[in-house]
Parts: C-alpha cells; structure tokens; sequence
C-alpha cells in the first residue's frame, strides 16, 4: 500500500512519483474524495473506471475491511492525504497501522509537510524539533499540555486554527515565558502566505487585532538553558578535584553543567592557584 503526500497549497508541489502512483494504483483512498479527483484533473491523471473510496475519522470498520482485503488480494491501493503528509494529523493513521499489523507492505511517497515547510522559513533551530500537533480547545487543558512541553530543549511546531491562534499565543507566553522566539506561519505555498516572528509576547498582542484566515502553523524556540549558579558550580568542582586530576575534574563538571570544557578548566586553574 502506497501512503501519498498530496501539495498544501501549491498544486504543481506534486511529485512525479506521487502522480506515478496515482496513474498506476487499483484503488484509489482518500480523505476527501473531490480534493483527489480534482488534483487528478489538474494533472492530467486519468480516473477510468477505478474506484475513489472515502477514508476519513468517522469511516466506519466495514471500509477498512474491505482495504485490507483489496491488498490481501494483491491490488496496489493509494491512500491520498486532503493536503500534505499522510498520518501527519491525518485519519490514515488507523489504516497504516492496520496494514502494519496485517503483514502487508506499506511504502510512501513523500511530498509536502506544513510542519516541516514552517520549519524551513522560520529560521528557528532545525536540529532537533518536536511535532506536537493540534493543542487543546480548553485553556485548562491546554495549560496542561503546554507545562508537559515547557523543558524540551527542542523547536515546538504546532497546528492551529485561525480562530484560537491568538488565544495559544497568549497560552504559550503565559506558560513558557514571554521573552521566548516563535513564528506564526499562515498559508503556506499559497498566494497569501505569511510569516510573522517575534518573541511570544510580542506576537500574542500583535494578534490580537488581527482575524487571521487559512492553515496556521506556530512555532517556538526551545527554552534557554539557565545558567549555572557560580556557587554550585564552584562546589561541584572541589569535589571533583578532591579525587580527580584537574583535567578530568574539568571535564566531569562541564559535561554535568553543560558548560565548555575549556571554561570550566580555567576555572579550575584559577581555583589552584588561589
């Protein structure tokens, strides 16, 4: 079974392989049936007489039996995302995973990712980020979801609707700390896509004048890590000194801290000498 990645926006975002897939599939699967069959049409894909079926949340047992037979079968089914990823807040998720427990091969095309488009614009650090979806509707729960997400020492990305932004914004200001850096993504690959940066206090009250409209996705700079108190540190390292050689002390203590080794030895040539 092919999972493909369907364009956010931009319809010639496509991939050839993904176009491939589609032209050569038995069946055809599809969170939203017209959105895949006028993709189709703009590329020039031929239907014939297969069969598009709807797979979404509410799609019941019954049709995920009948996909799993097809592929017990030996056809080749495509399952299409509405816009971008599959299984990236995406209801294909159950399906994957019952093609996975079933023994069947499943393969993807990948494609495009509002998540990871952000991602690339938003000039936030790239190394290390945590998808973390759709957020809470109610404050308390959100607060809650937000405390769990407050030490990650990782690029928060979430999804929003245009109708809560502001109220995350203030959420996230409130909870992790207005002073944090964050960008608000909106519209991604279409014709008025926008990105706004500024610390999260600054961007909750900029939008709170605003009725933003389309797909938003909000990203956050992982939280600084607090320097280490000079007296903890200077006790951390006598101790370290007390049975180890300076260097080795040294190292010890800046790894524990996560400070520059190079630092924390100065310090400790400082501290023999004295």
């Amino acid at each position: 079974m092919h999972f493909v990645s369907t364009p956010i926006g931009a319809a010639r975002d496509i991939t050839l392989r993904a176009l491939d897939v589609l032209a050569g599939a038995d069946l055809l699967v599809a969170e939203d049936t017209r959105t895949l069959r006028h993709l189709m049409e703009i590329h020039g894909v031929a239907l014939g007489t297969r069969q598009v079926i709807s797979y979404h949340e509410h799609s019941g047992d019954a049709v995920l039996a009948r996909l799993l037979a097809a592929l017990r079968e030996g056809k080749s089914v495509a399952y299409a995302s509405e816009a971008g990823t599959p299984l990236i807040s995406d209801p294909g998720f159950v399906l994957a995973r019952a093609v996975v427990a079933e023994g069947l091969p499943i393969l993807a095309a990948p494609g495009p990712c509002a998540a990871i488009c952000a991602l690339t614009v938003s000039g936030l650090p790239s190394d290390r980020f945590l998808f973390a979806g759709f957020p809470p509707t109610t404050r308390s729960a959100r607060h809650a979801f937000l405390a769990e997400l407050k030490p990650v020492q990782a690029t928060l990305i979430f999804y929003e609707s245009p109708k809560r932004v502001h109220s995350l914004l203030e959420d996230l200001a409130e909870c992790l700390g207005g002073a944090r850096e964050a960008v608000v993504c909106r519209e991604m690959t279409k014709k008025f896509e926008e990105t706004t940066r500024g610390c999260l206090a600054d961007l909750a009250e900029a939008f709170s004048t605003r009725s933003p409209k389309g797909e938003i996705v909000v990203l956050v700079d992982r939280a600084k890590e607090a320097p280490a108190e000079a007296g903890a540190l200077e006790a951390a390292l006598g101790k370290a000194m007390e049975g180890m050689t300076m260097k080795d002390a040294s190292a010890l203590v800046a790894e524990a801290f996560g400070l520059p080794r190079r630092e924390v030895y100065q310090l400790a040539l400082k501290r023999q000498r004295e």
